[in-house]
């Protein structure tokens, strides 16, 4: 968890922009699990952030001043803005991506953005989803479980289970985004309840979560099924290296996949996702919710609320 000293809150000048640059006024901010990773002095894809360091992240922006005739004053920006009320785009390794006129910037963070890029390609190119499947979602109120869930039941999955924390998520996977059903882990026994609804086991299981529901999802998984490592949320807070699945033989048994993926794999295909996604989205076949949290103060908070189970969708903070 990212407690009252994991960060502090500074104030300095607003940076000015230089030959080739742009101003960026930072507007909202997107939470993700992964800026609890990048707080870890332990390797992975992406550098720890530095003790003294801005936080890591991505945000919509304004440009307040430019220099740099790719940046129009007035233009949304979207890429990584950090925890800051400012920051500077350039035309190299800051650059950043201008909005298209009409999209919300919310949206932008969530089911047009990295989170729902990544449920994306991770239920279609990874687990290659298919007609006829039984599909399982862990983390399915989350802003990624959540669009993953419902890319499935378009794709074809003839049911589309979803795990989630409270009587409410529940509800609302199954009665707004039409899952089939949902499990909450919180109250209901998961291995019990799981096989109740997936009698001939689990075709593809989505998992945001690792630890014990990932066990027992391997556990039960049908004939050739397929797991997607998307994240492993439940884990991120140890202070040691958490026991790994015990059920993972049922791979060689059941002749199964298990793949992890990073969604920066597929940053050369996000205008073919976003465009299909844009159409499911005016459809009506697509619904999303985002959790807004007020004030950069409370970035931290909002950061919380992730690992809390205190959020229904994608949570963003609004500068």
């Amino acid at each position: 968890m990212c407690e009252p000293t994991t960060t502090r809150f500074e104030e300095g000048p607003v940076p000015e922009p230089g030959p080739g640059e742009a101003l960026v006024g930072v507007r909202y901010l997107s939470m993700d699990p992964t800026i609890r990773t990048w707080m870890d002095d332990a390797p992975g894809y992406l550098p720890p952030i530095e003790l003294g360091a801005t936080v890591r992240s991505g945000g919509v922006g304004e440009v307040l001043r430019s220099n740099s005739d790719r940046y129009a004053v007035g233009d949304l920006v979207v890429g990584i803005t950090g925890w800051q009320d400012y920051v500077i785009a350039d035309e190299g390794a800051a650059s950043m991506q201008v909005v298209p006129p009409g999209i919300e910037p919310p949206m932008v963070l969530s089911v047009l953005g990295v989170t729902g890029m990544t449920a994306y390609f991770g239920m279609i190119d990874v687990g290659k989803v298919a007609a006829g499947d039984t599909v399982v979602v862990s983390g399915a109120a989350g802003a990624t479980g959540s669009v993953a869930g419902q890319i499935a039941r378009i794709r074809g999955a003839t049911k589309v289970i979803g795990i989630a924390g409270t009587p409410e998520k529940c509800a609302w996977i199954v009665d707004e985004l039409g899952f089939d059903a949902a499990v909450n882990y919180k109250s209901d026994d998961v291995a019990a309840s799981l096989r109740s609804l997936c009698p001939e086991g689990i075709d593809l299981y989505y998992d945001n979560v690792g630890g014990d529901i990932l066990d027992i999802c391997l556990a039960q998984l049908a004939m050739r099924g397929r797991i997607v490592l998307c994240g492993a949320i439940s884990v991120y807070n140890e202070k040691t290296r958490p026991p790994g699945p015990r059920n993972i033989f049922n791979l060689i048994i059941k002749r199964g996949r298990m793949e992890g993926f990073l969604v920066l794999d597929y940053l050369d295909r996000f205008l073919e996702a976003q465009i299909e996604m844009v159409g499911w989205l005016s459809e009506g076949t697509v619904k999303h919710a985002e959790h807004i949290v007020d004030g950069l103060e409370h970035a931290p908070e909002a950061l919380n609320l992730l690992f809390t189970g205190g959020n229904t969708g994608k949570v963003i903070v609004k500068l």
